[in-house]
């Protein structure tokens, strides 16, 4: 690696601002603490909560559409 030209890295506490939780992470950005929308304990994605209701819907006109069951 070159010398100089990288930027320092830092260890930060990252706060989930949706459920509250607290983990630690390494950021370039200076600072202590570092706010995120949502984090892996409560992004759906994650959860398993996350649906797939356009498809779905899409599914059941196309069905009707044609008179399929």
């Amino acid at each position: 690696m070159k010398q100089g030209i990288h930027p320092n890295y830092h260890k930060v506490k990252c706060i989930c601002t949706s459920c509250g939780a607290e983990f630690e992470t390494g950021s370039t950005i200076k600072g202590d603490e570092l706010r995120v929308d949502t984090c892996s304990n409560c992004h759906p994605f994650f959860t398993g909560r996350q649906r797939f209701a356009a498809a779905q819907g899409r599914i059941e006109k196309f069905n009707k559409k044609y008179g399929l069951k």
